[in-house]
């Protein structure tokens, strides 16, 4: 382990978080709240413990695979741990562990809340709630490279950690140039969000919270009912197309930048991603068509519900919870396939799932026809053996941490459906899940408050799992990871 360039990193993220908290500081000062003490402590804090780290001289700047790692998880736990603070120091949410799991969910982009009265906090701190989507949403390490680019072989490690996805390369020649691109689409698409709302009636502020988290794919909203308090169909058309798009793989964007929009329709992974969103919005559209005005309600009810889950931002405009069996259960299906791979979205993946049933069927060949030479091909390429190992063990251990997840939140909370689905919603960074009727958890009309602090711990650590999939987090539980090179 190359444990100063793993200090220096990490004191350069804190000294940015502590730039980034000036942001919510300045919105307090602008609506005259008196939360800059909130914000101000964190931010000595940070300038304090990150300074002496950020001056650290490096002489071997390689970073390896388990450096990259380990920083991008360790990154993630500190921004969370510090992030929390202002919610404590206001007042806002007085439990550490509730404004813990808060910071968590914001900066995972799971959008799950303890809250019960959001409207309740000041204008601050639900900026910098809903800020924390737009931070994790790139990929604050992401962010680092962009603007602090070391070795260029060594930071791709840091990127594929944190990138979302089964494989993670770089657009142009140098990764540095590459974050800035992403950053340049993400941006771009935001304040595009943020105009849209604003020429609809939106109010400013509402506008720019709201579009932190669509473009996050994060789902918190500064009103109790979500999306549903404006019942504006405007506001939840543009938020509803903004999810899907921030649910694409950020390489499309790109390639339609470039002009190369044949390999764009030649896509497998965003063709899968199309039909399955639409797909999913006729059948729910037919399937609730009884308890809506008319079938253009029920196609507005059913394409912003499934663009929300299935691009795992989590905002709602209706309660899908109170939803016939047969639309909850694609509900739940959406949670688990989630978003494109390189987009700011959760869940397993489009391009995993695709990749698993090609290499379902490839096996079924291979037993068929034990002679013969059967490759798995994805958008058009042979794909490489590691990666569809790498997808196998994911998926492998996806599985183990939702089903030990569930068991374990049943010793806290009685009820199968709630904790299930409220672990899917956990891993896949989604939000709100299902609960059994009348019981009033984690659907998309109520919270996680409930739960114990225990339950709460254990759902942070789950979100960070979802958010850096897997294996960053699981890093640091290997002994051999701390071993000197």
């Amino acid at each position: 382990m190359n444990y100063k360039i793993v200090l220096n990193i990490l004191g350069r993220t804190l000294l940015i978080e502590a730039l980034l908290l000036i942001c919510p500081m300045l919105v307090g000062f602008f609506y005259k709240e008196n939360t800059y003490i909130a914000f101000l402590i964190p931010i000595l804090g940070l300038v304090t413990v990150g300074f002496p780290f950020a001056l650290i001289k490096i002489k071997d700047k390689s970073i390896r695979t388990k450096e990259g790692f380990v920083i991008v998880a360790l990154a993630w736990i500190m921004l969370s741990l510090v992030g929390a603070i202002p919610f404590v120091i206001s007042g806002a949410i007085p439990s550490y562990v509730d404004a813990l799991f808060e910071t968590v969910s914001g900066f995972t982009t799971t959008g799950a809340s303890i809250l019960s009265n959001v409207e309740a906090l000041p204008n601050s701190l639900l900026f910098w709630r809903s800020f924390t989507h737009f931070i994790g949403g790139m990929g604050i390490l992401v962010f680092v490279l962009a603007i602090l680019p070391k070795s260029d072989a060594g930071s791709m490690h840091v990127f594929r950690a944190e990138s979302p996805g089964p494989s993670v390369g770089k657009l142009v020649g140098k990764l540095a140039f590459t974050a800035r691109i992403l950053y340049g689409i993400y941006i771009v698409m935001f304040v595009l969000e943020v105009i849209m709302l604003i020429c609809g009636g939106m109010p400013i502020f509402d506008s720019i919270v709201h579009s932190f988290g669509t473009a996050g794919t994060g789902g918190f909203s500064i009103k109790n009912s979500s999306i549903a308090y404006y019942n504006n169909t405007y506001f939840e058309m543009v938020i509803a197309v903004f999810m899907f798009l921030f649910g694409i793989n950020f390489n499309v964007f790109y390639l339609l930048l470039i002009g190369n929009f044949k390999k764009v329709l030649k896509s497998e992974e965003l063709r899968t991603y199309f039909f399955m969103i639409v797909g999913a919005t006729i059948i729910i559209a037919v399937n609730i068509l009884a308890n809506c005005v008319n079938f253009g309600q029920a196609i507005r009810y059913s394409f912003f519900q499934v663009a929300s889950i299935g691009s795992s931002t989590g905002y709602v405009s209706a309660d899908f919870d109170q939803w016939p069996a047969l639309s909850k259960s694609i509900i739940v299906v959406l949670m688990i396939v989630g978003a494109c791979g390189g987009s700011t979205g959760g869940g397993i993946k489009v391009s995993r799932l695709v990749i698993l049933v090609k290499s379902v069927f490839a096996d079924i060949k291979r037993i068929m026809h034990p002679r013969s030479v059967v490759s798995v091909k994805f958008e058009g390429e042979l794909l490489e053996k590691e990666t569809e190992r790498n997808v196998r063990s994911y998926f492998t251990l996806w599985i183990l941490i939702v089903a030990l997840t569930t068991v374990l939140l049943c010793i806290d909370v009685d009820d199968f459906l709630t904790n299930f689905t409220a672990t899917l919603s956990c891993i896949g960074n989604i939000g709100p899940g299902l609960s059994t009727a009348g019981l009033g958890m984690v659907g998309p009309m109520f919270n996680y408050g409930v739960y114990s602090a225990y339950s709460k711990i254990l759902m942070s650590i789950v979100m960070l799992f979802g958010r850096l999939e897997i294996f960053p987090i699981l890093m640091l539980f290997i002994p051999r990871t701390w071993k000197k090179n």
